[in-house]
């Protein structure tokens, strides 16, 4: 009968290895020694792995340190893993070693077995990872998988967000709401200047996070093992960020000295931070809505989100605004995520920073959970709530701080006056003040306008 194992070595000893796996002894190692969370990093961050370990042949071809045959093997099974190929053979525990070593290894030992298999012979260590230490791969490949993820998912996300926003505020220009601060009656707004608002959050937080993803572009590939370089030949380090630029939409550059990106995880915590902020903004307007879309009879009720699903397994005909409470659980999972982020960063002892692995896991969920999210948003709530015209028109006409209007003309102790009996005795501000001033009716009609009360300020 044929054994379902094969045994391997390696610096330690003999190691059993599942007959078909694609991995070696030290990937075997880790995973018999890392039975934690049973999840595995991020396939984003092994697909990162992947061009940086095809990025890394392609130098090392470049400066004459690896056969052109070599390279051109490795290259093609580190892109093949950068396109998605062979995730099942990354199990590593994302709870491992903290540099990420076990990893590292795991890449190393896939590439080579499936190199040679296809005919060129390559060994995990002197050749796939040839002028490279994991201290320098884990954080480049971290730094690469944020930008990479933000490219294709978060940016586009946000964008599409902004412009449902934008096209939703445009359709409801003409609409006029009471405005609310500390959750009471305020002065009137428009719709458009309330979802306007959102849009100029959204766009600062893409600010941060831009701004975040240029300082990661900076790679501390060719530090090797504490930063001098050792064991990288003279040139590596620019021919790596050149085919990395090739392999991708570019736009990476070298860190001026590597040490920092070894030693501490400044970039990365910067970048988490940057969408926590993101976070914060989607957090208010999932609240928002949610508010105004209170009732349908004993709340806000100002406009209608979409129904989408039953909302009680006792009460029928109830129906809840589900995907705001999904974005803001979301937005409380990234908080906490992020505070973990910040906790790894500071964990740097002299050379090298030792949760990397965290690192990657943390910035990655985020940034997969926040683009999810904000299409869900944009589709399924924003894009699709109506506005109760009724009941909207109803709470302005009644708004008793629509007498604010009326200071310049009448003075503020006058004002205050109409307010309180016209809230007393649940009556509008125009019939009051026609009966406690001596304006006329047009005129107070004029000057009460909720629409022209906006103002210009909003446009």
């Amino acid at each position: 009968m044929t054994s379902s194992y094969r045994i391997e070595h390696d610096s330690i000893g003999p190691v059993q290895i599942p007959a078909d796996a694609l991995y070696g002894p030290q990937t075997q190692r880790a995973l018999d020694n890392f039975p934690i969370s049973g999840r595995p990093l991020p396939p984003e961050f092994i697909r990162a792995l992947g061009m940086v370990k095809a990025a890394c042949a392609e130098a090392n071809a470049a400066v004459g340190a690896m056969t052109p045959n070599q390279a051109a093997a490795i290259s093609l099974m580190g892109q093949r893993i950068a396109a998605g190929h062979y995730m099942d053979a990354f199990l590593i525990d994302v709870y491992q070693t903290g540099s990420g070593t076990s990893t590292n290894m795991n890449a190393n030992e896939v590439i080579a077995r499936l190199a040679t298999a296809a005919g060129t012979a390559v060994h995990p260590n002197d050749h796939v990872n040839m002028s490279q230490s994991s201290n320098d791969v884990i954080p480049t490949a971290i730094r690469v998988a944020a930008v990479e993820t933000a490219r294709s998912a978060l940016l586009p996300a946000l964008d599409h967000l902004s412009a449902v926003l934008v096209e939703k505020a445009e359709s409801l220009k003409r609409v006029t709401k009471t405005g609310r601060t500390h959750l009471m009656d305020a002065m009137p707004i428009r719709f458009d200047q309330s979802l306007g608002a959102f849009v100029d959050q959204l766009a600062g937080a893409r600010l941060g996070i831009v701004q975040a993803m240029d300082r990661l572009s900076a790679l501390p590939q060719g530090g090797t093992a504490v930063g001098t370089g050792v064991n990288a030949p003279e040139g590596f380090a620019s021919a790596f960020v050149e085919k990395l630029n090739r392999l991708t939409d570019g736009g990476y550059r070298l860190m001026h000295r590597p040490f920092a990106g070894l030693s501490a995880q400044d970039e990365p915590v910067a970048y988490s931070a940057a969408l926590r902020g993101l976070a914060v903004v989607l957090t208010k307007i999932a609240n928002d809505l949610r508010w105004m879309n209170a009732g349908p009879l004993a709340g806000l009720a100002e406009i209608s989100l979409p129904d989408l699903q039953p909302g009680s397994s006792i009460m029928p005909g109830k129906v809840n605004p589900v995907i705001p409470e999904a974005v803001a659980m979301v937005c409380a999972q990234v908080h906490g995520l992020d505070a973990a982020v910040a906790l790894a960063g500071q964990s740097g002892n002299f050379e090298l920073n030792v949760m990397l692995p965290l690192i990657a896991q943390n910035i990655l969920e985020s940034t997969q959970l926040l683009a999810q999210s904000m299409r869900l948003l944009a589709d399924k709530a924003i894009a699709g709530f109506t506005v109760n015209q009724a009941q909207i028109d109803r709470a302005l006409g009644m708004n008793p701080i629509l007498v604010t209007a009326l200071n310049p003309v009448i003075g503020y102790e006058l004002g205050a006056r109409i307010a309180k009996r016209a809230y007393a005795e649940q009556r509008s501000v125009l019939d009051v003040a026609l009966e406690m001033t001596d304006l006329s009716e047009a005129t107070l009609r004029e000057l009460l306008d909720p629409y022209l009360l906006t103002g210009s300020a909003g446009r």
